[in-house]
């Protein structure tokens, strides 16, 4: 890898907006590239609460910064300080990915749903999701992204189960589609033929309990996606594998997600590669010990 360019007064700017925002993989992974390609820029993080956000931004685009990454709590407020927002974002209400236009606009889109497809793709090489229904745990702002990429990339039916089935029927209201909300205790028998099983809630991330759910009615073709990419392999995930499941963790829909913005920020369509990856990956085992 190319040693990374030094910070002068040519260097393009960029970062991720969160509060907090230490925990964020995404200045890893924006400064691997920036040194993979021997581009003259940086990619910082943004602690912002959330009542100084639109300051925030604002300033940002006077600084000349050519863009921001934004996590939570802050998705919904990027949305509505776009100038123009893109089809993604205007179906998720909400913008992870912001560009500073010369003329000081602030261009939106929410690249979660494109991260997800390419994570899936390229974790299940050959899956297809127009193969059949895909059962997706969650109604969340995650789930939303995901339910939406789903139908758009060709599902025939998605199959939301959440706890608290009036947000599920939200969710499915706001996206429209073929979209069938089931009650929690459904999810054993919302599996039986299911080509595909994406745990988009909370549930086995680190410092929460972990997610029983029984596979036994999941076909052994169907891929299983966590999106959960602390710890890289869930409880969900080693079951998968356990049971001879093509298993996805959610690591590569971090990276797969990044892509567009570094693209519009830099100037360089980058490469989600095994090195990538691994530098990423690194950083969360070396957390995982550390707890």
């Amino acid at each position: 890898m190319n040693a990374p360019a030094r910070i002068d007064g040519e260097t393009r700017l960029a970062g991720v907006l969160g509060w907090p925002v230490a925990h964020s993989r995404s200045p890893r992974l924006h400064n691997f590239w920036l040194a993979q390609y021997g581009i003259n820029g940086a990619y910082l993080p943004l602690p912002v609460r959330a009542e100084h956000f639109v300051e925030a931004v604002k300033g940002l685009v006077r600084l000349g910064f050519a863009g921001a990454n934004v996590t939570v709590p802050h998705k919904e407020a990027a949305f509505a300080l776009c100038d123009r927002a893109d089809e993604s974002a205007q179906k998720a209400g909400a913008a992870n990915t912001l560009v500073f236009t010369p003329a000081g606009e602030i261009h939106g889109s929410n690249t979660d749903g494109f991260g997800f497809i390419e994570a899936l793709r390229a974790g299940a090489p050959g899956f297809d999701p127009a193969k059949g229904a895909a059962v997706v745990l969650g109604a969340g702002g995650s789930a939303r992204a995901v339910v939406q990429a789903l139908i758009a990339a060709g599902a025939p039916e998605v199959r939301l189960v959440n706890r608290t089935p009036e947000r599920a029927e939200r969710l499915a209201a706001a996206l429209g589609g073929p979209i069938r909300c089931l009650a929690w205790a459904e999810a054993p028998r919302a599996l039986a033929g299911a080509a595909l099983l994406v745990n988009t809630t909370m549930l086995g991330m680190k410092g929460q309990p972990p997610l029983p759910l029984d596979l036994a009615a999941l076909p052994k073709s169907a891929p299983v996606n966590d999106i959960v990419y602390v710890p890289l392999e869930t409880p969900l995930l080693r079951a998968a594998r356990a049971g001879g499941h093509p298993a996805v963790d959610g690591l590569g829909m971090l990276l797969h997600q990044a892509r567009a913005g570094f693209r519009a920020w830099f100037g360089r369509d980058p490469e989600v590669t095994d090195a990538l990856r691994r530098h990423v990956a690194a950083d969360l085992i070396a957390e995982m010990e550390r707890a």
